[in-house]
């Protein structure tokens, strides 16, 4: 993983939540204040505001692609700065060359969540971010079959993650899960080229049908983030969110009519997930929060796996029929 983002080293753990834990609790203390992107991914939500104010450490949620917003936020006692991009769920797309030299200028530490892209679709570390993450469990593993995370950067900040705070608090990788990672790695170049051509066609699929309000995908023309795409990322990746036309028991009832599509909350799989952030992965969030991070109750968040497109598109129209009555509702959370 160091050398597929071009990092010094890498440190593995026992999931994404436990790496962004121990980011978070190596480069921060008692006193310090951190700014991170509106409409991060749930559980890492949860961590920035109910347990680190726990420990004394503050945060505010800014959006990453009005800097000088970001810039009125920093503190005397501003250490850090975490975001995703593309963003989870609804695929904001933030500008890494600008971000690092904002950090570097307020020395600030920068931290990038790269799973959503993997090394192969977006190398945050070239653009001058200090620390990437990922959430192994996903695109790295490719199976389903794994929970694991990974940090690459510093060999310096490396030593200490490897040598304190993985060791003190026992998020250590299972051998079996590495070698299972491993596995995925391998296949990860050709699995990619196929998510990032069906979501290609699903995204141009929904954008055309009258049932949907609208698309988030940065590889569709118009699409805020499409500009960085050839200067920052390779493709626009696996993963497609829509808004439907409706409410939110039409969302439950759209995700719930979907066949082929697993209602499940992960990403990066072979077989395609679908998931309702408002229920199930952004749930952690209050109601005014998720509205503030822009992610409505007839959000719909795709992870388009490696089916034939076809097979993808054909259960996609047929959910998308009118009056569909939801069969319940789905479970929440989401294993990092």
């Amino acid at each position: 993983m160091a050398l597929l983002e071009g990092a010094e080293d890498a440190v593995a753990f026992a999931s994404g939540m436990a790496a962004v834990s121990a980011v978070l609790l190596t480069l921060l203390q008692q006193g310090d204040h951190l700014l991170v992107a509106r409409g991060l991914y749930g559980c890492s939500h949860s961590l920035v505001t109910e347990q680190l104010p726990r420990f004394g450490i503050e945060f505010t949620e800014v959006d990453f692609s009005q800097l000088d917003q970001v810039v009125e936020a920093i503190r005397p006692n501003t250490r850090l700065v975490l975001l995703e991009t593309p963003v989870n769920p609804h695929l904001q797309v933030f500008d890494l060359d600008r971000i690092a030299l904002l950090a570097r200028q307020h020395e600030l530490l920068s931290v990038v969540d790269n799973t959503f892209m993997t090394p192969l679709l977006q190398r945050p570390l070239s653009h001058g971010i200090d620390v990437v993450l990922h959430s192994a469990t996903k695109y790295l593993n490719g199976h389903g079959d794994v929970i694991a995370g990974v940090v690459c950067g510093q060999a310096e900040l490396m030593a200490r993650l490897r040598g304190e705070i993985r060791k003190d608090f026992g998020a250590v990788l299972s051998p079996h899960d590495a070698w299972l990672i491993l596995r995925g790695l391998k296949t990860l170049a050709v699995r990619l080229e196929r998510h990032c051509a069906n979501a290609l066609a699903v995204a141009q699929f929904l954008q055309a049908h009258p049932g949907v309000e609208r698309v988030f995908y940065p590889g569709l023309a118009g699409h805020a983030g499409s500009e960085l795409i050839g200067q920052q990322m390779a493709a626009g990746g696996g993963v497609v969110a829509l808004e439907l036309k409706g409410d939110y028991a039409d969302a439950l009832a759209f995700a719930d009519g979907l066949k082929l599509f697993t209602l499940a909350v992960s990403l990066g799989d072979a077989e395609s997930l679908v998931q309702h952030p408002a229920s199930m992965t952004h749930s952690p969030y209050e109601p005014e929060a998720r509205r503030r991070a822009g992610i409505s109750d007839t959000l719909v968040r795709l992870a388009i796996g490696l089916e034939h497109v076809d097979d993808l598109l054909a259960d996609l129209a047929q959910a998308l029929e009118p009056n569909r009555v939801s069969s319940g509702a789905p479970p929440a959370g989401e294993v990092r």
